[in-house]
């Protein structure tokens, strides 16, 4: 049997926590972990709130379910997501500010941990 999420019931219970919280902000992990290769966590965004300028967890790409949100990546610029959008995140120090309440699913592609 194959494991479902429905994605607009989390979209509406993390961006309500979000807005709930002093810190203006929500996540959760959707699939994976450490016993995987792959990590997908939602994370929701109240209005004018920020993710702070962090490093690069690999290979990533992000997609907008709800909102408006602007990645701010150095050299390689800003990108502005709506929903719907979908963009790969440069793999270089960045960080993600909500315009108005968002939730963004991002998705990243974790190393091998490799035992010698």
């Amino acid at each position: 049997m194959t494991t479902a999420t429905h994605l607009p019931t989390l979209v509406s219970e993390h961006l309500e926590k979000a807005r709930s919280s002093s810190a203006g902000r929500s996540a959760v992990t959707v699939y994976g972990g450490r016993e995987h290769s792959l990590r997908q966590t939602l994370i929701a965004l109240a209005a004018g709130k920020r993710l702070g300028e962090h490093e690069s967890p690999g290979e990533a790409t992000l997609q907008v379910l709800q909102g408006t949100v602007v990645l701010h990546a150095g050299d390689a610029g800003t990108w502005t997501g709506s929903a719907g959008d979908h963009a790969i995140i440069p793999p270089q120090r960045h960080d993600l500010e909500a315009t108005e309440d968002a939730v963004v699913l991002l998705t990243v592609a974790l190393a091998a941990e490799h035992t010698d």
